[in-house]
């Protein structure tokens, strides 16, 4: 009976080691997409607030500079609207959560001035 155990161990321990080898990929796989939306968000918001910095000078200028905010913090500009002087921007991020994977973390983000704070217009 014993000759038929011998290995045993050595393959059970090998398959507890590749579970938890898959299980620190897969978490690697998730912080990745986690921090693609972070840096999504930041480069959006960031955007935003730099637009309407310059949307008295216009739409172009504002989402122009947008633009330039949300390139340096490695987002894409996929719009930009002024309204008045508010400014939305969406932005996109490529995010490689496993080598040969790319997705695509997008945000939004508003800027301005407050019209409503207490949910009446002024």
């Amino acid at each position: 009976m014993r000759a038929r155990e011998c290995g045993a161990a050595s393959i059970l321990l090998l398959a507890i080691g590749l579970v938890l080898v898959a299980a620190g990929v897969a978490g690697a796989a998730i912080a990745a997409g986690l921090v693609g939306n972070h840096r999504a968000r930041a480069a959006a918001d960031l955007g935003a607030l730099a637009g309407a910095g310059r949307a008295i000078y216009g739409a172009e200028v504002a989402c122009a500079r947008a633009g330039q905010l949300v390139t340096a913090n490695g987002g894409r500009l996929t719009g930009c609207t002024v309204t008045g002087l508010e400014v939305v921007v969406a932005v996109a991020v490529d995010v490689r959560p496993l080598p040969g994977l790319l997705r695509r973390a997008t945000a939004a983000a508003r800027a301005g001035p407050v019209y409503a704070v207490d949910g009446r217009a002024r």
